[in-house]
């Protein structure tokens, strides 16, 4: 299939809740067809990492919104060699430890954030070399990339999706991951609505699908949408 845009990057746009498998997906997705890939949950991550180390008091909007200046991201695009550095550190572990975990979504919320990462992501999108991008995270398909040729909702019922996170959290019980999920669906909610397909969104419901199905499911939606675009 030839997927290469006439002018820049064919633009995949993937929305989800967490445990959706967001992120696996469409870093399998991006490798099956030679894409980048970005996820734009570890840039947040990595503002949160860096705020915490800048001493910012994270429930004080102001302060937050005081160190983005000095917030000076790189997030590899490679989706078999994905790294996120802030500045001189190497943050691709921190940013997954529970102490970033927890308070993300006191950065994500502040409007001045979102909009100052929005620009990255876009400018991220734009310079990369391969024909494509998938871009993943809770308000691509609305905010970051309305104007995707390709927009997936990727989804799945509440239990598959803590069945899932907690195969990947081992030393978690069930219950504690199914509290941090229902935990991080209820802040992410209140910034940006992604459990339900805007206009022109496709939904791909994984609840009955296994991982390789998933993501042939999404090429699927890739193939349809392209070919149409011809």
């Amino acid at each position: 299939m030839n997927t290469t845009p006439t002018t820049g990057p064919l633009v995949v746009a993937v929305d989800g809740p967490a445990g959706s498998g967001k992120s696996s997906v469409s870093k399998a997705v991006a490798r099956r067809l030679g894409f980048a890939y970005l996820d734009t949950g570890a840039a947040y991550r990595a503002f949160a990492w860096h705020a915490q180390h800048s001493g910012v008091e994270l429930e004080d909007q102001a302060s937050v919104v005081a160190a983005l200046p000095t917030f000076d991201l790189a997030e590899a695009t490679d989706p078999d060699h994905f790294t996120v550095r802030v500045g001189e550190h190497d943050v691709t572990a921190a940013i997954r430890e529970p102490a970033v975990t927890g308070v993300v979504s006191l950065v994500a919320r502040v409007p001045e954030v979102r909009a100052a990462l929005t620009g990255i992501f876009r400018r991220l999108a734009a310079g990369t070399d391969k024909p494509g991008i998938v871009i993943e995270g809770r308000d691509i398909t609305t905010v970051v990339a309305p104007d995707a040729p390709v927009r997936v909702l990727l989804t799945a019922s509440e239990e598959v999706r803590m069945g899932r996170r907690s195969a990947e959290l081992t030393g978690h019980s069930p219950e504690a991951v199914g509290e941090q999920l229902k935990a991080r669906d209820r802040a992410d909610s209140r910034v940006v609505d992604f459990m339900t397909a805007a206009d022109g969104v496709t939904t791909v419901d994984s609840t009955e699908l296994d991982f390789d199905e998933t993501v042939d499911a999404v090429i699927a939606v890739i193939q349809s949408r392209t070919h149409s675009l011809r």
